[in-house]
């Protein structure tokens, strides 16, 4: 048993050793054909973030207040158009669980592509006084959106060495605050049209909207598979050169031979787990949605994974009540309650806080793999939480009169920005980074889905509930925000573990997982069969049949 945790440790030890500590940057220059890929890969979060922040600018305009009036007439009409999206994106995340693992993962991410196509083009090409267009679009897009945001940080972490893992599923993140911040600025160049009376202003922002989307469409199909996915099909010789290719180095290689077969060792480990809960399915060879259904039963069967799922739902949730898509989605009439009043300075505003939101997200990708997913997850419940508060208080005592209180007007909406900043550098990157890495191999593609559908049907929520909100409460919308916002914080406290630096197999230690003396076992002898245990006793100059005092000694001085 004590050679089984060795190579379970060892393998990240020898990652570790041979990195010879390099994190962030330089690491990144180590592994760039890794860093190209998720970036295109995070096309994903572009768009999610684009779709975020382009209809509360069209919201706005005159144009689009007359050619659609039934739906800006009241703030149910608003919610529910803003929210169909949320409504899509739940049901597209949900089901991408059980495609990607059937159809792979880039086939998945196309497909999310041209749910996106369609919606955009549907919502940009909407007839005059008919919105059952911008409708039908709102959701289709959702449907997209959902997909590529649950498959997009599943892919990058599963392509990524772990100690740059963190910074490459993050990136979805920074392209989601980029997305936001394209929408904002090109909804307030079109609003300048004929004074954003002229249909352009809202059209030309839904058109470029779809335009990632064909970019994303066309370039997937030059991505490679995921390793890990390759390995649970049988292709290990496709995995070990695409795993050569994205390390860039041969084959033989000792850093690629260790992953490897860690990889190797995992998918063997849970596939032979799942014919122990479902014999009977697991000899159905015929039947591959059926056995992706089983594993959403596993979910419920076993302790530890529903523990998992669980936590990565509640990242989502408490991600979502801290009140960012209020913020993002309905910026510029949030801006307007605030004193300013115009369009032009209100959307101004609004672009504003899309720079910031960019500029504060870049250097927290950039240290979350020095730093740690905790102390920023932490530090980001406080800071957002003052901000409400102090912009709940301001509202409440000087928003009967914005004209005679110009100036605290002012400092609400600087409160607003540094509230976004603060999101930008915590619960923005970390909570898709948890998602994308806290789950065992045999739901890992389930369990993400799950979490980020979590986020779309919080998302919907609260897309609906904050117009109605901000009209009949007023400055308790901030405070209630606030008080979620404190709860998240206690949850990350006594919830989260450290999740920096450890390989996807190394997770299970952090959850306390693999505690069963019998999956240890099975654990350490799929290992030596696959011949890990041997590879990592020659790297660390361990004897697998000597002193099993040396090799527990050497877990002990590895462990993190």
């Amino acid at each position: 048993m004590a050679a089984g945790r060795c190579a379970t440790i060892g393998a990240a030890a020898v990652r570790r050793q041979q990195m010879t500590g390099k994190k962030g940057v330089s690491a990144l220059m180590d592994n760039k054909k890794a860093f190209f890929v998720a970036i295109f890969a995070s096309f994903g979060g572009l768009l999610y973030g684009y779709q975020q922040g382009v209809l509360g600018q069209a919201l706005v305009m005159p144009a689009f207040k007359a050619d659609f009036p039934t739906v800006v007439a009241s703030s149910g009409a608003t919610g529910w158009l803003t929210s169909i999206l949320q409504l899509g994106g739940w049901g597209g995340a949900l089901t991408s669980g059980v495609f990607c693992e059937v159809f792979s993962r880039k086939h998945t991410i196309f497909w999310g592509a041209m749910w996106m196509i369609l919606g955009s083009y549907l919502c940009a090409g909407a007839v005059t006084g008919q919105p059952a267009y911008l409708y039908a679009g709102r959701f289709f897009t959702g449907i997209g959106v959902g997909t590529l945001s649950a498959i997009g940080p599943l892919y990058n972490a599963e392509l990524a060495p772990p100690e740059v893992r963190g910074f490459l599923v993050a990136l979805q993140q920074l392209t989601t605050t980029i997305g936001i911040l394209l929408a904002y600025w090109i909804a307030y160049g079109t609003s300048q049209i004929d004074g954003g009376h002229s249909q352009w202003a809202w059209r030309i922002p839904l058109i470029v909207q779809g335009i990632p989307a064909v970019i994303l469409a066309i370039g997937v199909w030059f991505m490679p598979f995921s390793p890990r996915l390759l390995m649970s099909k049988g292709r290990d010789e496709e995995a070990l050169r695409t795993l050569a290719k994205l390390r860039s180095l041969p084959e033989d290689h000792n850093l690629v031979q260790v992953e490897f077969l860690e990889i190797k060792s995992e998918v063997i480990f849970e596939r032979n787990a799942f014919a122990k809960r479902f014999p009977t399915v697991a000899q159905k060879t015929d039947s591959v949605f059926r056995r992706e259904i089983a594993q959403y039963i596993t979910i419920f069967r076993t302790r530890d994974s529903f523990k998992r799922v669980t936590i990565g739902c509640l990242v989502m949730f408490f991600q979502q009540w801290s009140g960012i898509d209020s913020i993002i989605y309905y910026a510029p009439i949030i801006f307007q309650s605030l004193g300013l009043t115009s369009t032009t300075s209100s959307l101004l505003a609004t672009g504003i806080t899309g720079v910031i939101n960019v500029i504060v997200t870049v250097p927290a990708i950039l240290i979350i793999d020095r730093v740690g997913r905790r102390p920023l997850a932490l530090a980001s419940s406080t800071g957002m939480c003052i901000c409400q508060i102090v912009v709940g208080i301001i509202v409440a005592t000087c928003s009967h009169d914005w004209k005679a209180n110009a100036a605290a007007g002012w400092v609400a909406v600087v409160f607003v920005w540094l509230y976004i900043a603060n999101f930008a550098y915590g619960w923005g990157p970390v909570s898709w980074t948890l998602i994308a890495e806290i789950f065992p191999l045999s739901i890992r593609a389930k369990g993400t889905s799950i979490s980020a559908s979590a986020n779309w049907m919080n998302n919907f929520i609260i897309a609906f509930i904050t117009p109605p909100m901000l009209s009949s409460i007023g400055f308790g919308t901030y405070i209630f925000f606030a008080a979620w916002l404190f709860l998240g914080g206690l949850f990350v406290y006594f919830f989260i573990p450290e999740t920096r630096g450890k390989t996807l197999e190394e997770m299970d230690a952090a959850f306390g997982s693999h505690t069963n003396q019998e999956d240890i076992a099975e654990l350490a002898r799929i290992q030596l069969e696959c011949g890990l245990t041997d590879l990592l006793a020659r790297e660390e100059g361990w004897s697998t049949a000597g002193d099993e005092k040396m090799m527990a000694s050497h877990v002990e001085n590895s462990s993190v």
